[in-house]
């Protein structure tokens, strides 16, 4: 490996924290439903608690992501997870005490998913700051980040986590809360890296604005957007109705559905693996529309699965196109969006994906209602498959090269950014 390419040992360090804490949350992936599923089989009171983890974003998102540019980004990463892990504590109390209940579990949900809102958009304005926005080493990192992520929220995590909700219900909450205490301890040995200068005497809300404005008003980074947030639409609605479909038309029980979700995750691992040798064959513009189809036609395969091999088929196929998509996806916006700008476009970019996730909820609970369990996974593929459609021309392989290229030729600016923060 070349010096060129060779990766920072504060990378290891933020990968290491970021693995962890994933690990606690493929435990919570799967015994977050089986747990309300303890308390409700109504699917619209699943609908609920899963609505409630993307709600943070659509209230705060664009000025979270305006706080973040204020703020030292590692500093933020670790507080927050310290908090989560604290957090964590009190439903764990409530299931010990039995007392635990739907509105707690929901409270818990979106207190999450706060935390989740600054976390993550400080790791991703964090990343091309440590890596110095080198267009290569962004596409290995988050390869590396997002392979690790799914082997262990996904992979591993689950039928983890539906064992140790075999044990005690307050078993997989603490599990969790133990990794997000780990998580902060490692973040907080990164290196500090330079913070891009606030503009004098701009507001918070300006601040924002601005952010979300420079989004809108560029065709790739909103098709970069738009793509996540369709998807959401349609993930949410497979994800609310899979513990009942699972259980009820493939006639598998906790276990199981950890199983389910560990073959995605596997597919996702593999996903993230290939991406960069996609994005070099295809053009990353090409490669992004082929997952996006690949993971379309994979949700209409599940909706039609006779069994459990099939469904299980299914989602590894879909996951492989979300993990390929998610290396490809976030890397190209790492490399061509200017580090001052880079907490508010990541937080409007998520923005729009999270709050398109309650409708998929809501979606896939009253589809289910009204006519049976199959019906909100064909509805979720046709989704997919339209955005698909839709957006390809806006991440066409002419617009990337042309975005990396004007991001080539602005060093300078960002240099100068980067000089008057220290």
């Amino acid at each position: 490996m070349s010096d060129a390419t060779k990766l920072p040992a504060g990378f290891g360090r933020l990968w290491t924290a970021q693995t962890v804490s994933s690990l606690g949350d493929g435990v919570m992936h799967a015994a977050l439903p089986l747990l309300a599923l303890t308390l409700t089989r109504d699917p619209m009171v699943l609908a609920v608690v899963t609505a409630a983890g993307t709600l943070p974003w659509l209230l705060f998102g664009v000025l979270g992501g305006a706080l973040v540019d204020r703020w030292d980004r590692r500093r933020t990463m670790w507080v927050t997870d310290a908090a989560r892990a604290v957090l964590l504590a009190v439903p764990a109390a409530a299931a010990a005490l039995d007392v635990l209940s739907v509105p707690l579990l929901t409270a818990v949900a979106f207190l999450l998913a706060l935390g989740s809102l600054f976390f993550d958009t400080a790791a991703t304005a964090y990343l091309p700051d440590l890596l110095g926005r080198d267009p290569a080493q962004l596409e290995r990192a988050n390869a590396r980040l997002r392979g690790t992520q799914t082997a262990a929220s996904g992979f591993a995590g689950p039928p983890v986590g539906s064992a140790l909700l075999a044990l005690g219900r307050s078993v997989p909450l603490l599990a969790d809360a133990v990794s997000f205490a780990l998580s902060a301890l490692l973040v907080r040995s990164l290196p500090a890296v330079p913070r891009p200068a606030a503009s004098a005497g701009e507001s918070l809300l300006r601040q924002a604005r601005a952010g979300a404005s420079y989004v809108f008003r560029d065709r790739l980074l909103l098709g970069l957007a738009l793509r996540p947030a369709v998807g959401n639409i349609a993930f949410l609605a497979v994800e609310t109705v899979l513990p009942l479909f699972a259980r009820e038309r493939l006639g598998i029980g906790a276990f199981g559905f950890g199983l389910l979700l560990t073959a995605e995750a596997a597919g996702g691992l593999l996903g993230a693996g290939v991406a960069s040798f996609l994005g070099r064959r295809l053009g990353t513009g090409t490669a992004l529309t082929c997952t996006a189809t690949i993971e379309g036609l994979a949700i209409v395969g599940l909706a039609a699965a006779p069994n459990a091999y099939v469904a299980g088929l299914a989602l590894a196929v879909c996951g492989a196109g979300i993990g390929a998509t998610m290396v490809l996806g976030p890397s190209l916006r790492q490399a061509i969006v200017p580090a001052r700008l880079m907490g508010r476009v990541a937080s409007t970019s998520r923005m729009l994906s999270m709050c398109a996730a309650p409708f998929g909820a809501f979606l896939g609970g009253g589809l289910a209602n009204a006519y049976g369990l199959r019906t909100p996974l064909y509805v979720a593929a046709g989704l997919l498959l339209t955005m698909t459609a839709v957006t390809a021309t806006m991440t066409s392989n002419r617009r990337v090269e042309a975005a990396l290229s004007d991001a080539r030729l602005d060093p300078v600016a960002e240099s100068a950014v980067r000089t008057s923060s220290t």
